[in-house]
């Protein structure tokens, strides 16, 4: 009679970390008090560090006198309002707010539409060209503002679109459209074939698809180009103020110059105007905040 002599296998070679006794040190994965100190420590400078410039800004506005900044310890016994009054009853304010909201949604609208569909059409369609397409609209963000000044005046001037607000959004467009069509062919080449495959067996045209499966998915990425394009026409300065020759079509960003001239500064005016024209720019960040970390992330991988 035989006997069979069962053994049983080695134990798998453990991590020392899992195995080390309570109170020697921190497990895997979690982090040492220094560390979360130093962490935390360094999240509070950076945020100081951001949030102290529109701090001053705040704080400078409410100094009564133009010269307070050169002061800026007189203002805590003497804190008024008056400047916010003042620009919002004697200055143009919401004549620049109208052309500012009307450029830079417009700019918005049609910059995002535009950017959509040709982002679209090189993520899906294989035409020839498309690839050196891509690389066109890349080379066109390399001219300086300084060179494409005057061809562009020249053209705004034959189609008599000077001092118009259409002229002004086509010539932000022609800016934000090339980055955010890059942006958003990333985003649509995460978004799977066969959604437009599904939408095709369906019965849809390509613009059906587009319209009606591919732009709710691609949400994320559309509010990130929207976000640019709105910012990128909310604070440009040099072509607006080129093409727009009247006071009442200025924007934001040229009406904060007329506080400054050669022989005379109102600053206090120009950091209450600053700080009022910033409650438009967070009201938009506000609504598309939730889908910009995505959006930014998203179009990074494909999968």
């Amino acid at each position: 009679m035989s006997t069979t002599t069962v053994t049983s296998p080695a134990p798998a070679d453990r991590d020392p970390a899992d195995t080390a006794p309570a109170g020697k040190g921190p497990r895997r994965g979690e982090r040492s008090l220094a560390g979360s100190l130093t962490s935390h420590g360094i999240l509070v400078v950076a945020s100081l560090i951001a949030l102290f410039p529109i701090a001053w800004l705040v704080y400078l506005s409410l100094g009564p006198d133009k010269d307070d900044y050169l002061h800026p310890g007189d203002i805590l016994g003497k804190m008024t309002f008056d400047n916010y009054s003042f620009v919002l009853q004697h200055t143009p304010f919401f004549d620049w707010m109208w052309s500012t909201l009307l450029v830079s949604l417009g700019t918005t609208v049609i910059g995002v539409l535009v950017a959509a569909t040709t982002g679209y059409a090189v993520s899906r369609m294989r035409f020839p060209g498309y690839k050196k397409f891509m690389w066109v609209l890349l080379v066109t963000q390399m001219f300086p503002v300084a060179v494409l000044m005057v061809p562009m005046y020249e053209i705004l001037s034959e189609l008599q679109l000077i001092d118009n607000y259409l002229g002004l959004i086509l010539v932000y467009c022609s800016t934000a459209v090339p980055y955010c069509a890059w942006l958003l062919k990333g985003y649509f080449d995460t978004i799977p074939f066969e959604i437009d495959e599904a939408g095709r067996v369906d019965g849809l045209s390509p613009f059906g698809t587009f319209f009606r499966l591919i732009l709710p998915l691609a949400k994320p990425g559309l509010a990130v180009a929207a976000f640019y394009s709105f910012i990128t026409a909310f604070g440009e300065v040099a072509f607006a103020s080129t093409f727009m020759l009247s006071d009442t079509k200025y924007t934001f960003a040229v009406g904060l110059q007329s506080f400054v001239s050669e022989h005379d500064a109102q600053r206090n005016l120009m950091a209450a105007t600053a700080v009022l024209v910033a409650i438009p720019v967070s009201a938009f960040f506000y609504l598309v905040q939730k889908n910009l970390v995505t959006g930014l992330t998203a179009g990074g991988t494909k999968g």
